[in-house]
């Protein structure tokens, strides 16, 4: 069998033409001191580089627009500290587009840390947003504040950074109408509402190789309740749909996952340990005519490692749901404090779930959990498409492991990893022609497939040996999630119109 290698790398970060562009430098004794200056100035391709410093004036910033391949990028000098301090928004993006942002601090603010909507404008969503290494830090705010708050977003990416001391009322990251966005390899912790929040019509949005200690009162709350007019588009009839949780760590929290009006969404292979009070909650919250009730989502390979106070009941389930509609399999329950435990009231039957034996992890502070190499879960987890990866990368063995960590993960193929970031798709979100650039590795008679999030193969083209370069027509595919499979490759891509 072939061995893929995932590499779920959004095309945001890569294969950008260089074209003429500038540097704009900010400092507090420049000549540019605020980025909102800085940002009158740029046009696609620029990049406004902060130096060193804690800056306290609040920053608009309206119609900030790179295109395809001239991003604009705001970034902070290497090895050089930026702080944003105090105000009540750091800084307010309305309306960008390929806007790249990172290696930014934000702290103390008292309404929203960083801001990013769409202008009030829902046909014309913001788009192509890239943040990563960014830091959150001390809200100084109770209400319903957030760390970073996205409304109308499209086509985005949240990596590598972290999420500390939130508002009581807030969230982490709050998402009202975003769409086809990756959340990956961040680390949330004391947070006050939520870590992540995605209501208000989100969909398509991957979180996953996350790590949430005492993430809030509903760690994930997948959905939620939005006024109708804030809905992006108007007329969506879920709260959130097509969220996929995959790979993550929760430590603590009131209870870690929460459905709220979700429909169609997915919890696969995460460890959740010691939650405070559930494990999991069905709940609906907006009950507007012909609005979907909570239903069809999935709960798959997940850990569940509780003590008594999670135990009565384990799953809690509000009125208006229809939560017999749930797929839950192989998931592992276990609770330490009572070896006769017979497992949660599940509202759905579970195909080869595993009660009450011990799966051997414990508590890491600086991973969240560790699982012992012995553990019960190695081999137990049901065969599924996606998560490909584990929490810390490895891939995923087949049968697989439960949880978010597999056990004994395979050593990859060394010619795989020395060509892996050769091969690049672009663009990514696409809406036409997918660009395909295979790596300086021989191939003869290989398939290029495109798969759905069903698993079925909805495209196949021949890949003709040595070929280096070739295009694929999209155009006839329907929005969503895709999996483009190569030879060693699996690379996910968003099809949007």
């Amino acid at each position: 069998m072939v061995k893929y290698i995932t590499i779920v790398i959004v095309c945001l970060l890569s294969n950008l033409i260089e074209i003429y562009s500038k540097t704009i430098e900010v400092c507090p004794t420049c000549p540019i001191r605020t980025l909102q200056d800085a940002s009158k100035n740029a046009v696609p391709g620029d990049t406004i580089l902060l130096r060193a410093g804690v800056y306290t004036t609040y920053n608009y910033i309206a119609n900030l627009q790179g295109i395809p391949n001239a991003w604009i990028t705001i970034t902070s000098a290497a090895n050089e500290e930026v702080v944003f301090r105090g105000q009540s928004t750091a800084i307010q993006f309305s309306d960008p587009a390929y806007l790249r942002i990172e290696r930014l601090v934000f702290e103390a603010q008292t309404a929203n840390g960083l801001n990013i909507d769409d202008g009030g404008t829902y046909e014309t969503p913001a788009h192509h947003i890239v943040i990563e290494n960014c830091e959150w830090r001390n809200i100084n705010a109770t209400g319903n504040n957030d760390l970073l708050k996205l409304s109308g977003v499209d086509s985005f990416l949240v990596r590598k950074c972290i999420f500390r001391n939130g508002s009581p009322g807030g969230s982490g990251i709050d998402m009202v109408g975003c769409h086809f966005g990756i959340i990956e390899n961040c680390r949330f912790e004391n947070q006050g509402s939520n870590s992540i929040q995605s209501k208000g019509g989100s969909s398509n949005i991957i979180i996953q190789k996350n790590l949430f200690v005492n993430g809030g009162l509903r760690t994930l709350n997948i959905g939620g309740s939005t006024g109708l007019q804030f809905f992006r588009p108007q007329g969506i009839n879920y709260e959130a749909s097509k969220i996929y949780v995959y790979s993550n760590i929760f430590v603590g929290s009131q209870a870690p996952i929460v459905f709220v009006g979700a429909v169609d969404c997915e919890v696969v292979n995460n460890t959740i340990y010691k939650p405070t009070k559930w494990a999991i909650r069905i709940l609906q919250e907006t009950t507007e005519p012909n609005f979907l009730k909570c239903s069809n989502n999935s709960f798959i390979n997940n850990i569940v490692y509780i003590d008594n106070s999670a135990a009565s009941p384990t799953i809690n389930i509000g009125t208006n749901t229809l939560p017999e509609t749930f797929t839950f399999s192989n998931n592992l329950w276990f609770n330490k404090d009572n070896m006769n435990w017979a497992g949660p009231n599940l509202p759905a039957s579970e195909t080869n779930g595993i009660r009450n034996v011990d799966p051997l992890v414990t508590e890491n502070s600086e991973y969240g959990v560790s699982i012992s190499k012995s553990s019960p879960v190695a081999g137990r987890g049901k065969e599924v498409l996606n998560p490909t990866e584990d929490y810390f990368g490895n891939l995923f063995n087949s049968p697989r492991s439960i949880g978010a960590i597999e056990i004994n993960p395979k050593t990859v193929n060394n010619v795989a990893k020395s060509i892996v970031a050769q091969f690049s798709l672009y663009p990514n979100p696409v809406s036409d022609y997918l660009e395909i650039h295979f790596p300086e590795y021989p191939v003869n008679h290989n398939s290029l497939k495109i798969y759905n999030v069903l698993g079925e193969c909805v495209t196949s083209s021949y890949v003709p040996s040595n070929e280096k370069h070739m295009f694929i027509d999209v155009k006839d595919l329907p929005p969503g999630i895709y999996f483009v499979c190569f030879n060693y490759f699996i690379e996910k891509i968003i099809i949007q119109k």
